[in-house]
């Protein structure tokens, strides 16, 4: 079985990927749109997307894709998101210069970042991206924010955990499908509904 996510392995997809289905082969895939077109062109049996989080709301784009594909929602899986900020071992947090991870990593996280106003964030594609490229090239003065998981892969160091802004920040996966092969007892649904663009349609 054939799974496709955002990210790399270490990933927070890749985390829910391993704690949803209990053996699969990982697609990893950069960005949204090469998932999800994955899954319609059945080079894999299941994409795994992030929806809504609890901090930063729902994942637009996201829902726009799963509505643009036609895609059936299968299953869905809610996952509490620790960021750690992680580095090369034997390093401070004042030698680090610069923070990389992914656009909503770093949203998440800005509180914790006012207190060391030398450090520049910097977006990158995916959280356990750069955390594996710091530990490939070996690059001091350099942080990135990812799981746990991500720093046991890759070996590096965390020298900060949990240190997103709200403690209790949970992320909503979907599980998605091409066709809906395993129909699970559903009780829940997706709906959506155009309405005319005037005064008063929403009420």
């Amino acid at each position: 079985m054939k799974v496709s996510i955002q990210g790399i392995k270490g990933s927070f997809h890749h985390k829910v990927t391993a704690e949803y289905f209990s053996s699969f082969e990982l697609n990893e895939c950069s960005t949204f749109d090469k998932l999800v077109k994955s899954v319609i062109n059945e080079d894999s049996d299941y994409g795994v997307m992030a929806i809504e989080n609890s901090i930063a709301g729902s994942i637009l784009p996201n829902y726009a894709l799963i509505d643009e594909y036609n895609l059936s929602i299968t299953g869905e899986y809610s996952l509490s998101i620790d960021h750690n900020l992680m580095c090369l071992s034997g390093q401070s947090i004042d030698e680090i210069m610069e923070v990389h991870s992914h656009p909503m990593a770093l949203l998440q996280c800005t509180k914790f970042f006012t207190k060391y106003p030398n450090i520049r964030l910097i977006e990158s594609e995916d959280t356990a991206l750069f955390a594996k490229r710091i530990s490939e090239n070996q690059i001091n003065g350099v942080g990135a924010i990812a799981s746990k998981e991500a720093a046991e892969i890759y070996d590096l160091e965390i020298l900060n955990s949990s240190i997103q802004t709200i403690k209790n920040n949970m992320t909503r996966f979907v599980i998605v499908e091409k066709n809906k092969k395993h129909i699970p007892n559903f009780n829940k649904a997706a709906l959506k509904f155009i309405l005319d663009h005037k005064r008063g349609s929403l009420a």
